[in-house]
């Protein structure tokens, strides 16, 4: 609220952009899914892993972790009303002349190509089986792409790219078991989107979810998660101009 009031974003003139993760990054998830359902014509948006997770838990299936906030959805008398809303909301979205994703995508996929594929799961998140897709879409495997995939697998793949992705071995294989700073990465892995040959790397792409990245700003890419939860700060950028704009975060959670 402190950022939006800073860049003095009006509902009535302006367009939203969140890079996923509603909620679980900080103390009052229900509220801020509240303020977002209430001013969805206003808010693009797409999805995160976290919102994933809430989602799962909401049918019984994952886990929580300490420091989580996410019961007080679960629990909200109108927590049924906004997880069904954000069960429908996109994985992917492009307009404007930039594409947004949680996390990132594979250098074999367009622009067009991944916001098909973002359709597939967006198809069975809304769908009547949703509840048997959220069951089976856990876990790490497969790692590597192939338009052979079908059923689960390709879906899961999907999600893991698009919500939780950081780092690509470099034959371009997902590698989902580093979380930290890119400088210290092992020397056999690289960041997803200093793959060579990216098929996207026409469509400037906005993403989240690499806290640990920082900031970073280049032609093609806005990657703006800037670490609130941790006691970094909450940025956002100015598409029209790339003006960036941040407030400073107290931290609700402590790194160690």
């Amino acid at each position: 609220m402190q950022l939006l009031d800073f860049i003095e974003f009006s509902p009535s003139r302006d367009q939203l952009w969140l890079a996923g993760d509603l909620v679980n990054r900080g103390p009052d998830s229900l509220s801020v899914l509240r303020w977002v359902f209430k001013h969805q014509d206003s808010v693009r948006m797409v999805l995160g892993n976290h919102d994933l997770s809430l989602l799962a838990l909401s049918e019984g299936y994952g886990k929580t972790s300490a420091g989580d906030t996410l019961a007080q959805v679960l629990d909200a008398a109108d927590g049924k009303v906004l997880i069904d809303w954000l069960r429908c909301q996109p994985l992917m979205v492009a307009g404007e002349g930039y594409a947004m994703v949680h996390a990132g995508l594979l250098p074999e996929w367009t622009i067009h190509r991944a916001l098909g594929l973002a359709e597939e799961v967006e198809h069975e998140l809304a769908g009547r089986n949703y509840r048997t897709f959220l069951a089976r879409l856990f876990g790490n495997k497969p790692t590597r792409w192939s338009d052979e995939l079908k059923g689960i697998d390709r879906l899961r793949l999907v999600v893991n790219v698009m919500t939780r992705m950081r780092l690509l071995t470099l034959d371009g294989e997902l590698d989902l078991s580093f979380k930290g700073e890119l400088a210290d990465a092992p020397p056999q892995l690289q960041a997803w989107f200093d793959a060579p040959n990216r098929r996207y790397a026409d469509t400037p792409l906005i993403v989240g979810h690499w806290s640990a990245l920082g900031l970073r700003l280049s032609p093609d890419l806005l990657a703006i998660d800037t670490g609130c939860l941790w006691g970094g700060s909450l940025t956002a950028v100015r598409l029209a101009d790339r003006k960036v704009f941040q407030r400073a975060c107290d931290g609700y959670r402590k790194i160690g």
